[in-house]
Formats: C-alpha cells, structure tokens, sequence
C-alpha cells in the first residue's frame, strides 16, 4: 500500500473513536503516559531548557502532519519586522542533511541544507533562519551571527521542551483534535488538555468550512484563510498580482502541483477563485523533487506552491507559475497582541521598564 494511501486511511480512521481506534488505544496509553511524565519532568527541572534573554515565541501544533503553521510564521515575522522589531527564526530544518552542527543563513537558503520551509521563509522575510533538531543550538548560532536579533519565532518546537518559550501559537485546521486520542489511536502529538495551557490558537479554514467546536482554553481563538495575493513565473521571475494574473490566464488549460501537509487546501484555494484546473497532483510532504513530476503534464500552465518552488526552479520548466498565498485572520489584532506581551517579556528579561 502507498504511504500517500496509508495517510489517507488513519486520517479518516483519526476522526471518530472506530475500530482501529480502539484497537491502538493500548499504545496511545502508553505514549500519553511517556508525554505527561516528560513535560512534569521538565516542569519540576526549569533548567533543563534553553532559556534566552530573548522573547521565543512557537508557532507549533498537537495534530501531526500540515495545518498551515508556516504562513503563521511569515505573517508573525512581518507583523514583528513592521512593529520594529529584529526578528530570527530557527527550525527543526524537516527534511535536510543538517549533520552535528547548526546552519544559520538569511536570503536565498539551500533547501538541501537548510530544509523548505526555513528556506520559504527565509526568502520570504529576509530575516536570519537557523536550523538544527537541537532547537537550542539553532538558537545559540543564531544569537551568536545575528546579535542585532531581539526576538526568535520558532517553526515548530512545540514539543520540544528543551527549548524555553515564553508565548505558545498552536495553528490547526478544519479536523481540530479529530478524535482526541494521541498516536498512533488519534492523530494528536499531545493530550487535547495540552490547549488548555497556550496563549493564541488559529484555525485554518478553507472556503466554505466551519470550524469544528474549538475546546476550552484562555488562549486567544481566532481563524485564518489562505488567499492568494501574487504570482510569479519560476524561470523569469516575472510576478503579477493575483487579479493581473487571473484575468490574464483564467480559462487557459493548467495544473497544480502540490507537496505539503494537505496538497488539497492549495487546490481547493486555487477552485475557490474560479480557477479550473485539469489535473491536480498531490505529492508527499516535503518531498525532495529528486525527478522533475511536470514532465508527465501537458498542460502549458503548472501552479505550485512556493515551499516547493525553492526545490523546482532547477528545473527550468517556463510552464511553472509559484501562488503566493497570504492569511486573512478573522481577528488581526492578535498580532498587535503578540507586540505587547513580546514586549512586557522583553522588559522583564532585561529588567527595563517600557
């Protein structure tokens, strides 16, 4: 069976409390037992983590796979770039040959050393990105390299407890906490509970959905869509708005070619602008692009994603346009949100009064 298949089924099994469910619960058991030892561990032992004179901020999740956190994460950076701040981003860095030491770059990132979506990321804020599994190391080269950094937002890392935090975004979609069972019985990195202790949660909607009942939590509740807001053409670098783009090629044969968590939301972005697309490919997260997939469509249109265009412009294909998409939130004040507390955080690590 293809892993894509295999994904396909636990997912829709991760809904209701089923069979399969049931029959995994023992092991779920287990892990929720592993995951609440380890956090009381590190509850107890506060010196365990990696504590920056910094304000950290995590962009993270408990429903594994993609619900939309790095949109999050290029929104927060430029609402903090905007407010004056100097803000670095450091990463797991998913997906590359990272080795034993951390990379820190800013600009045009190799997505083979650094990872797609620190690359995406980098590209698109300009900011300084460090990646390592480590988040601690990243953070420290980064500190190090960049020391006019004043605040970090971490991509991912909500679970990683070996790095301190001081505000907590959890981003998920449309399926919420599905059943609310941890894996392998739900699709849950974490207890449901675990929502309870965060300070904003977002939920990515596509057009037409609602939310399903949000849980109990003081975090700020908000929801988010994805539109699409430029285009540009991968070899050229000719870029369009997104009106000046549709007009020009809406009723043109094309494709969409997608490689992230939920291929689906990028398509159905796409339709929901009255796009039709002839075909729409969906590959695994992350996936590497080791072979040119275009090669198989005739289409003389192919949209794709701009975490996948780090990884697609070698292959010089001039039929590839990159959808730039941007989050519209249902309350973006919550950004002004995060300034302040990064900034009453800022004053108490410093001990300057604001």
């Amino acid at each position: 069976m293809k892993t894509a298949s295999l994904t396909r089924i636990l997912h829709a099994a991760w809904q209701k409390k089923g069979g399969l469910s049931a029959l995994l619960w023992p092991l779920s058991w287990l892990l929720q037992v592993g995951i609440s030892h380890k956090r009381r561990r590190y509850q107890r032992n506060p010196e365990l983590s990696c504590q920056s004179p910094l304000p950290v901020i995590v962009v993270g999740n408990i429903y594994v796979g993609g619900t939309g956190k790095t949109p999050v994460v290029i929104a927060l950076v430029r609402a903090l770039l905007a407010r004056g701040w100097h803000p670095g981003v450091i990463s797991r860095g998913y997906g590359a040959k990272v080795g034993l030491h951390p990379r820190v770059g800013q600009g045009q990132l190799d997505p083979a050393s650094f990872g797609d979506e620190p690359s995406l990321i980098a590209q698109a804020t300009q900011v300084p990105v460090a990646v390592h599994p480590r988040r601690s190391q990243a953070l420290q080269l980064l500190q190090k390299t960049y020391p006019q950094v004043d605040i970090i937002v971490a991509d991912d890392g909500l679970q990683h407890l070996a790095l301190g935090r001081d505000l907590e975004i959890v981003v998920q979609d449309a399926r919420g906490t599905g059943n609310g069972r941890v894996l392998p019985a739900g699709p849950l990195r974490e207890p449901v509970e675990r929502l309870k202790d965060i300070d904003v949660l977002i939920t990515n909607l596509q057009p037409g959905q609602v939310p399903k009942a949000l849980p109990r939590t003081r975090a700020r509740q908000l929801t988010m869509q994805l539109a699409p807001v430029k285009v540009e053409q991968l070899t050229t670098g000719v870029t369009l708005d997104w009106s000046a783009w549709h007009s020009l090629h809406d009723g043109q044969p094309m494709s969409a070619v997608a490689a992230i968590g939920q291929p689906e939301r990028f398509f159905a972005m796409l339709s929901a602008t009255g796009l039709k697309l002839n075909r729409t490919v969906a590959l695994p997260d992350h996936d590497a692009y080791a072979t040119s997939p275009f090669d198989a469509l005739p289409e003389p249109i192919i949209l794709i994603t701009g975490k996948d265009a780090v990884k697609c412009r070698r292959f010089n294909d001039p039929r590839l346009w990159v959808v730039y998409a941007d989050p519209v939130f249902s309350d973006p004040e919550w950004l002004d949100y995060c300034h302040d507390r990064a900034t009453a955080i800022a004053a108490q690590k410093t001990g300057i009064a604001v």
